[in-house]
């Protein structure tokens, strides 16, 4: 059983889960390809100019500075959106993220009174926005970069305001499917 099925009760259905947009690792990426570039070069440039020990200590210069980049800018993005989770349930919505630390919110759809979603121009070239989340009694929730917007919002929206007004046997399960 992986995450975040060991997260949920033993009769909780699963019905989305998701990462942030890839769109937060597009600079992280950007950064890796200019950082291999660049090291690249210095490290040909080093071999062909430098001689024995500087050529060394250039190479090792060259790399250590490759690695400090890599790792600031890329690795620790790479991490955060691996670590990070918003999750839909038949009870609940569960967002949980962080490696060393971890946080999580737990809302149950009970306690939900009001969805909302956000997005601008190349949120929705990219099919990605912000969700909001009012529930009872606590400011707005907001989770940006998630994926599909529109289609959590739907989802999420049918499975807490479709669910108290039909009975209890017209909708049995209350999944939404989306394909």
């Amino acid at each position: 059983m992986g995450y975040p099925d060991d997260a949920l009760a033993a009769d909780e259905e699963l019905l989305l889960h998701r990462h942030p947009h890839w769109k937060m690792l597009l600079l992280p990426a950007i950064t890796f390809l200019l950082a291999t570039a660049a090291a690249g070069f210095l490290a040909g440039l080093a071999q062909s100019r430098l001689e024995g020990a500087a050529r060394t200590v250039a190479l090792l210069v060259v790399l250590a500075g490759w690695l400090g980049i890599v790792g600031w800018r890329c690795v620790g993005t790479l991490v955060s959106w691996k670590s990070t989770h918003f999750i839909i349930t038949d009870r609940r919505v569960l967002i949980r993220h962080g490696v060393i630390t971890h946080t999580g919110i737990d809302i149950p759809l009970g306690r939900i009174s009001n969805v909302q979603f956000r997005h601008g121009l190349l949120d929705r070239m990219l099919r990605t926005g912000t969700l909001v989340i009012v529930s009872a009694a606590d400011d707005p929730l907001e989770f940006e970069d998630i994926p599909d917007v529109q289609r959590v919002h739907s989802l999420l929206y049918h499975q807490v305001f479709d669910s108290t007004y039909l009975d209890p046997g017209e909708n049995p399960g209350g999944a939404v499917d989306f394909g």
